[in-house]
Formats: C-alpha cells, structure tokens, sequence
C-alpha cells in the first residue's frame, strides 16, 4: 500500500519539478506580510533609480526618451519571471545602450521611424539568440569572452560615452566641439546643472547608497529648471514625454542587407549583455548559497529583450548598479521586482509630465557618474603585473573600441580574436619538461632548477596538457630531438599524469613515438595513465605488450623501476605494470 501510494506522489513531484525548471515563477515563495513590506522598500528604491536612468540611456541609443521607461517595464516582468537567479534589475544599460547606438548610425538618423524599428529588431535578434542559447544549453559558448576582452571594451566603451555627453554637460547641445569655438557662448545654467548634479550623484553615491538619489536629484532639478523658466529661455529640457503603458509595436520589416548588418551587432550584445548578468547573478546566487543556472538565466534575459522590442524599446540588460542596490536594499525573492515594475507603471500613467522641466544636462550627468565608475586605469596595470599578454590584448581592445566608433562592436570582436589567438598558442606550444628528482620527493623542471637525470641513458619528459592536434607534434618533436642530441639513449620515460584527453591525432603521435623508439631499440615507459586517455590509446592498439613497453600505475612504481634497471648491469628488463 505505501509503494503503491508513493509512486503517484513521486510522479507528481518530479512532473512539478520539470515544470518549475522551464516556469521558475512557480517556484517563487509565498510571501507573508513582513516579507512584501521588505520587498516593496527594495523594489521602490530601485524604481526610483531605473525611471531617470532610464530616460537617459534611452538618448544615449538615440531612441526616443520614453522608450528608455518602456525597457524597464514588460521586460523586467518578464526576465523576472523567467530567469533563475532571484534579484537581478533588468531594464535599460550603458554598454547595451551604446551599442545600440554604435550599430544602428551607419544605417538611419537618431530618433527617427526608422532608427526606431531597426532598433527593435536589433532587440528581438538578440532577444531570440540568448533564448536559444539557453533552450539548446549552450551557455558555455558566451565564456568565449575573457575577463581582458570585457575590461579593455568597457572601459573604451565608457570613455566613449562620457564624451558623448559632455555637449549636454557643459552646455552646447547640439554643436560639436569645433562648432563651439565659432558659436555663441556655452550655457552656463547647463554647466551648473550638470556639474553639480554630477557632485549630488557622487555625494549620494558615498554616503547613503540606499537613498534613492537619482529620483530626487531629477524631482529638485525639474522644480529648479520650472521655477527658472529655463525651458522657455531655451534651454534644453527633456520636454513632453507621452503618458500611458506602452502599447504593441510591430516594426516593419527590414530589407536583406540591412537584417544582414544587424545580424553581428546582435550577436555581441548578446554576447555583452549575458557578461553584465553574469557579474550581477553571480554576486545574487553566492549571496544566496545556490549554484547560478546561466541557462535558465539566458532564456529568462532573452525572453525579456522579445518584450522590450515588442514595446518598441531596446535592447535591455541586468544592470550591475541596480542589482547592487537591490541586495543593498534587503530584498530576498523576485517579489521585489514586481514593487518595481508597480511604480514604474503608475510612473508611466501618471507622474510624465512632471519630467518636462528636467534639463538634459542632469541626464548627461547621470550617465557620466554611472560610466565613470566602468574607468579604473589601474586594472591594467594590475593585470601587466600578471600577464603582459592579457594585459596587452586588454588595452588593445581598449584602443580598438575607441578607434573604431561609433562600430565599437569591433573592439569586441577584435579582443575576441586576439584572446582566441592566443589561447590556441599556447595550446599549440604546450609545457613539455625534462624531469628530475626534487628534494621534496616531487618531479620538476630538471633544467630550470639543475637536478641531475632520473637515470644514465634515461631521458624522462612530463606533458602538461592533453595529448591531442594541438600538442601532438610538440610531443613528438620533443623526443625525435632528445634522440637525436643523445644517441646513447636506451630508455624513454612519459611522464602522463598531466594528461588527461587524447584525441586521434594524439593517439597516432603516440604509435609514431613508439614505432620510433623501437626501431632504435630504446625502451619507452609511460606512467600514470589516466583511464580516459588509456581507453582509447588501448582501442587504438598502442598499448599492447611488447618487450620494449612498460606502463605503471603511478610515478613511484616508475622511479623504483628506472632506478633498479639503473643499477643493474646492463638492460634489465622491467615487469609491465598496467593502470588500473
């Protein structure tokens, strides 16, 4: 009767197991009182944050401003819903944002009807990548991008972006830097808007990083500019913005050339968005004891972008600084994200009219504080210290991504390959070492360290790395010239614990090394094979006995072995120990 009752039981937990794995928000815990008043403070505070932000990043990709309100809506709902990792805040970024803005100019003018439905299906490409993506379980793919290549784009990229807002900053909107020498006088009431609320910023930034400064920075200003009449006196304001929830767009259909041109841009913010939530959902889940599901979180992030374009937004992301706000705020589930949508949403039905008196300047202000802190030089010298490699594909990325705007997306592209180039360098020149006895008992680089050979007539060589296409001829190179410079040579001693693939290509090397050793009469020893390198050299037939071969289980059974035929008179054969 009890296993009859608990098979149904089981089947019904496992049916809700799978369910809530492709639904997380079923999986959402059941709030009580204390629990919402908590995840409606955090909620709110981040509200406060993404509204200003919002309109800012939306004029950063040369969308219109309301746009930049609409990212931090529906998507943010629907990334919650869908996502693993609990307090991440989704909506519009810096580095999507630019981007949006580098890959759409060579194709339409900022703003207008066609920048607009270009960038919305710049939005659901990139949108429906990141689903796949994790659909299919190939989030792996995205850790193509290294810690270097991120630095060095991020911080062009924030070079980038604070210059394209000092016209707004410092009061000449609208002309460039060489129109500024021949035009009027710059507007000293902008400068004074956007110096000091980039003090304000920083000061509420410093001392009290919950007090939602960004609102009530814009809620002052607007008050300051109304009261000053500064928009009639032609200074630049953000102006009317449209009431209302955002209502279905569908954007018109691009023709092949231009859908083609999206094609990599979409692919690279895709690439840059999934790296932003790595750094915020990995913060989340150590914070939370839980292992971070990038799968679930690429569908979750991909399905949220689908809702932004189908806003008529653009591309969103998990946003660092929000998500750091979030935990700071006290918020434990996804409850408080729905607290934020709330007040986005009663923002967007009521409060738009009282954005009209916001000067520009103050926006420009917002995005200059959020990219400065993107600028840290000493990163790079950190990292010269440990790898000038690194270093210098992290500064090359860095000069690319400015030399090439507004196409930033080649600097990560190009870091992409450098950084691919050099990782299959190093495969392509793997450490192979001449061995000898340490003080310590272990076997280390004979050479570097001066240690005498593990036998006469010996030469002892250690592989570190997989015996596959890439070391296969280091491998054998290594021994032909060991053969070569030694003639007297009577034993050959593989040292495979470091050794934990072979491939084909691996496994013939491996047939050419013994065929050649026995054609010279040299005795090859290999020892410490691993199992899933010894299946297959065994399927391949290379390790069948032969009076010339001995294997042992580990380095110790190999050493007494090389030192007991040392010692003995002449070659003294040795009794073949397979791994077991």
């Amino acid at each position: 009767m009890r296993t009859s009752g608990s098979a149904p039981a089981s089947s019904s937990t496992s049916s809700r197991a799978q369910l809530t794995r492709w639904l997380p928000f079923l999986a959402w815990p059941r709030p009580d009182k204390a629990l919402l008043i908590n995840e409606a403070i955090a909620g709110i505070t981040v509200a406060l944050m993404v509204i200003p932000q919002g309109v800012a990043y939306a004029a950063l990709a040369g969308m219109p401003l309301i746009t930049g309100i609409y990212a931090a809506l529906f998507p943010a709902l629907i990334a919650v819903m869908f996502s693993a990792s609990a307090r991440l805040s989704v909506g519009p970024t810096a580095l999507t944002s630019v981007l949006v803005g580098a890959s759409l100019a060579p194709l339409a003018v900022p703003g207008s009807r066609e920048w607009v439905s270009l960038a919305v299906w710049l939005t659901l490409l990139s949108g429906a990548m990141q689903v796949l993506l994790g659909a299919a379980r190939f989030g792996w793919l995205l850790r193509l991008v290294n810690s270097p290549v991120l630095m060095g784009f991020t911080q062009g990229a924030a070079v980038l972006i604070t210059l394209s807002q000092l016209p707004a900053l410092l009061g000449f909107t609208g002309r460039s830097f060489g129109q500024l020498l021949e035009g009027p006088p710059p507007d000293f009431v902008a400068i004074a808007f956007g110096l000091g609320s980039m003090a304000v910023l920083w000061l509420g930034k410093r001392f009290s990083p919950r007090l939602p400064t960004t609102m009530l920075l814009v809620a002052a200003t607007a008050l300051i500019s109304g009261v000053l009449g500064y928009a009639l006196r032609g200074g630049a304001v953000i102006g009317a913005l449209p009431s209302g929830l955002p209502s279905l767009y569908l954007p018109t259909l691009p023709d092949w050339r231009e859908l083609g041109a999206l094609l990599l841009p979409a692919f690279l913010i895709t690439l840059v968005s999934f790296l932003e939530t790595a750094s915020s959902a990995k913060v989340d889940n150590a914070r939370s004891g839980t292992l971070w599901n990038e799968n679930q979180d690429l569908i979750g992030q991909g399905l949220g972008k689908i809702a932004s374009g189908l806003s008529g937004a653009f591309p969103t992301s998990s946003s660092f600084s929000r998500s750091a706000i979030t935990l700071y705020a006290g918020a434990k589930t996804q409850w408080s994200t729905l607290f934020s949508v709330a007040v986005v949403a009663g923002a967007l039905l009521w409060v738009m009219p009282l954005l009209y008196h916001v000067p520009q300047a103050v926006l420009g202000a917002i995005v200059v504080t959020a990219t400065l802190g993107l600028l840290k030089p000493s990163s790079f010298v950190a990292l010269w210290r440990i790898s000038r490699i690194e270093a210098g594909i992290a500064f090359g990325t860095f000069v690319l991504t400015i030399a090439t705007a507004p196409a930033i997306y080649w600097g990560v592209l190009g870091g992409l390959l450098a950084a691919l180039a050099h990782y299959m360098y190093r495969h392509l020149h793997p450490r192979i070492i001449e061995v000898g006895l340490h003080a310590d008992g272990s076997l280390r680089d004979r050479h570097l360290l001066k240690l005498p050979p593990l036998a006469p007539q010996l030469y002892a060589l250690r592989l570190d790395a997989d015996l596959d296409f890439a070391s296969a001829s280091e491998l054998e190179r290594a021994v032909t010239g060991a053969l070569t410079a030694q003639p007297q040579l009577s034993d050959v001693c593989l040292f495979a614990q470091p050794i934990n693939r072979v491939d084909l290509t691996g496994a013939e090397a491996f047939g050419n090394i013994r065929r050649q050793l026995e054609a010279r009469g040299v005795r090859l020893h290999v020892s410490g094979l691993k199992l899933p390198a010894l299946q297959v050299l065994e399927r391949a037939g290379l390790l069948k006995p032969g009076p010339l071969l001995f294997t042992y289980r580990t380095d110790a059974e190999a050493l007494a072995a090389l030192q007991a035929g040392a010692g003995a008179s002449g070659p003294t054969p040795m009794p073949e120990h397979r791994p077991q």
